[in-house]
């Protein structure tokens, strides 16, 4: 195993700065998906388990979404809630159980409601619930994907570490390309994010900058 003294961001940088694989790149239609930016997770100062990485994150995740309506593509949004019992949170509900426990994301509690900043078209939007890390796991979103003949995934939200990171392994073992702006996803912890950041860039994904993805779109019809 190779050691270092270097912080994960550094090695993030570097090797975004000295690419060493072929990109994936984007393919001829998208799906944007927009994982967990909810309370629970967006509004530092009232959740523990908030965080922010960069604080424009729900306004580029707003024009994204505005942009693929623009070209009638998909946009999905996901979030998480568990019964009052925390019996559909399953085993991984059992690590804790406090205020903060992710198993205590009630059904119509404020953790579990979206970001108040979101712009989100209730009408044609397509929201999942979900109860795992990954996006895609016991949900339609594999159907979705289908019927709109998409062969890009676009994933923004959080956390970097957790559920994009899942749901990016499982869009690239779909047989999917799968973009993550740098600038729309979060995490609790720095060293978490820029390790991750760095595993899905050299493994699942490609990991660019937002204003490469607005550029992709912008030549789109």
């Amino acid at each position: 195993m190779e050691t270092t003294n270097k912080t994960a961001k550094e090695i993030y940088f570097e090797v975004k700065n000295n690419p060493a694989r072929k990109r994936f790149g984007f393919g001829e239609k998208a799906i944007l998906v927009n994982i967990d930016p909810q309370k629970a997770y967006t509004e530092v100062g009232t959740y523990n388990t908030a965080y922010e990485t960069d604080p424009r994150q729900m306004e580029y995740i707003n024009t994204l979404a505005k942009k693929f309506r623009s070209l009638n593509w998909p946009v999905v949004w996901t979030h998480v809630a568990y019964m009052d019992s925390a019996e559909d949170a399953g085993v991984w509900g059992t690590r804790t159980n406090t205020p903060d426990s992710l198993q205590n994301i009630k059904f119509n509690s404020p953790r579990s409601e979206f970001d108040d900043r979101l712009e989100i078209d209730a009408v044609n939007d397509v929201i999942y619930l979900k109860k795992m890390p990954s996006a895609f796991f016991e949900t339609q979103l594999q159907s979705l994907m289908v019927w709109h003949k998409v062969d890009t995934v676009i994933l923004t939200g959080g956390s970097t570490s957790g559920c994009i990171r899942s749901t990016a392994v499982d869009s690239l073992s779909r047989g999917y390309r799968t973009i993550v702006p740098e600038e729309c996803v979060a995490d609790k912890h720095e060293s978490y994010h820029y390790a991750n950041l760095t595993d899905m860039s050299l493994k699942y994904a490609d990991v660019v900058e937002l204003k490469e993805v607005f550029d992709w779109l912008s030549q789109q019809k």
